[in-house]
């Protein structure tokens, strides 16, 4: 018959430690992929300006925000419908 060699039980053990580790691992991603898709669904970020819906007019709005003082110019306006 076949004479089984101490290193042949070696080789099998470490392919299959690899094999287990390789599945881990992509189990992992999995999990943090579905947890990252589910806590961001339907999310998303706007450049308007904080306060702004309290505001009487599209120009109040603009003169108090601060990231837009130095942009707005009295003699440019521009309004959008």
């Amino acid at each position: 018959g076949e004479v089984e060699t101490p290193t042949a039980g070696a080789d099998v053990a470490v392919i299959g430690g690899v094999i287990a580790a390789v599945v881990f691992v992509l189990i992992c991603l999995l999990v943090v992929m579905v947890r990252y898709l589910y806590r961001h669904k339907g999310t998303y970020h706007t450049n308007e300006a904080k306060g702004t819906e309290f505001a009487e007019s599209a120009d109040a709005a603009l003169k108090n925000d601060p990231a837009l003082q130095e942009a707005v110019d009295e003699s440019k306006k521009e309004y959008f419908i």
